[in-house]
């Protein structure tokens, strides 16, 4: 059993007095507040480190913190253990006699499945087990709100869309935003002790006459090396976003790459038990750029680290690639388009039907974050091609009413633009 700390719990009689202390005499930040029915209480979450506080407050006179402060008075209340799988972790400890007050988890704050420990087994301290809703995650990994890690569905005349998932990985905040100073994207973007943001990693599903999966996200090839410096986040992992969708890799009969970078076609391919990389999809043909392909086989220094060869060499060795040169259509109601800037190949995907539109931009428009024309990522190879490309397919989106598809924003799947008084703004749409 593996556990790491995620909060300590205070209870406190007023909250007002133990924020004058936690906020304004140590200066520590409050990053939310929840209450949580239930329990009647309510949760103020100060960062510290790696681990937060947890401030207690009762909002019921039976509520038990309130009982717990006119009892003993304000003061430590609990320990929070993170787990990556609490069912496991509470018959653990069940099979070695530990005393437990939860035999099954319940729902806590941040829609954390909890359990606690009673405090006679704990040497007197009550220890709650919680698992996030994205499961486990690095010990200094801070997730999104959980729902963003969940699929959605959107309907589009015949064409069924499901946005997915793949985990988060955390890239630099400079690099992702260019020559746009922190002081600015700072404010829309929370960043971590080494300027590190967190992506998502979206891949969209597009099922009609036939089944398509545009881009595959990470995939689970690499080592521990490079899931240390990109903050690889994957306890919920595609393999779970197609099952929640109904679909199995089998059942995929086309796959489109955006780009073929390690964060959108890692998960092209998988590492069998014999460590011979195939296929990931058996049934799948792979719909790639030759412009795209010839620069991945023959990279430079400059993107030389975002293609590894085992997400897309395999393809052609397994017989499964197809190369376009023009833009085309891959399916009915669904066509590539090239969009060029963050490579020179770079496509998006257009899904059209009667009366309804929507485009998988990729990392055209990374994030929401990155909707005004000038902010463009350090990664572009052609920030100048970007901001044409950009310009013309948020224009040509509004006119349509169509649907954006983020690639990597931890929060927002999809949105609609609109320009209000000439302000460019985004209407997220879903959960």
């Amino acid at each position: 059993m593996k556990a790491w700390l995620d909060h300590v719990g205070i209870a406190v009689r007023d909250v007002s007095e133990a924020l004058a202390f936690y906020r304004d005499a140590l200066g520590l930040e409050i990053e939310g507040t929840e209450d949580v029915a239930s329990q009647r209480v309510r949760a103020h979450f100060v960062r510290v480190g790696e681990a937060a506080l947890e401030l207690l407050e009762g909002t019921a006179v039976d509520s038990p913190i309130t009982k717990y402060v006119e009892k003993r008075g304000p003061g430590l209340h609990h320990i929070t253990l993170r787990v990556a799988d609490i069912h496991a972790a509470l018959a653990h400890l069940k099979a070695r006699g530990v005393r437990l007050i939860d035999e099954q988890p319940r729902r806590g704050a941040e829609d954390a499945q909890v359990a606690f420990i009673h405090p006679s087994a704990a040497h007197g301290v009550l220890v709650e087990l919680k698992q996030s809703p994205v499961g486990q995650a690095p010990p200094d990994f801070t997730p999104p709100d959980p729902v963003a890690q969940r699929i959605q569905r959107f309907e589009f005349g015949d064409l069924d869309v499901v946005s997915l998932y793949d985990g988060y990985i955390r890239l630099d905040g400079g690099a992702m935003f260019g020559i746009i100073p922190r002081t600015l994207w700072g404010m829309r973007v929370p960043a971590d002790e080494r300027s590190r943001i967190t992506l998502a990693l979206r891949p969209l599903l597009v099922r009609g006459a036939r089944t398509m999966l545009i881009d595959a996200g990470l995939g689970d090839k690499e080592d521990e090396k490079f899931r240390h410096i990109y903050g690889v986040a994957r306890a919920r992992h595609l393999d779970h976003a197609l099952a929640d969708a109904g679909v199995s890799p089998d059942q995929i009969d086309i796959v489109v790459a955006t780009h073929l970078h390690f964060d959108h076609a890692g998960g092209f391919t998988v590492r069998d038990a014999s460590g011979r990389v195939r296929p990931r999809f058996p049934r799948a043909r792979y719909v790639v750029r030759r412009g795209e392909w010839e620069v991945a086989n023959h990279p430079h220094e400059r993107n030389r680290a975002s293609y590894l060869p085992d997400n897309f060499l395999p393809l052609a060795e397994a017989g499964v690639l197809s190369l376009v040169d023009d833009d085309a259509t891959i399916m009915p109601g669904v066509r590539v388009e090239r969009t060029p800037g963050h490579t020179a190949y770079h496509q998006s995907v257009w899904i059209e039907t009667p009366g309804r539109h929507a485009v998988f931009i990729g990392d055209v428009i990374p994030m929401t974050a990155h909707l005004p024309d000038a902010w463009i990522m350090g990664y572009d190879l052609y920030p100048l091609e970007t901001l044409t490309t950009k310009k013309r397919l948020l224009q040509t989106a509004e006119q349509r009413d169509a649907v954006l598809f983020f690639e990597h924003d931890p929060r927002v799947a999809a949105a609609r633009v609109r320009t209000v008084d000439g302000v460019r703004t985004l209407v997220p749409l879903g959960p």
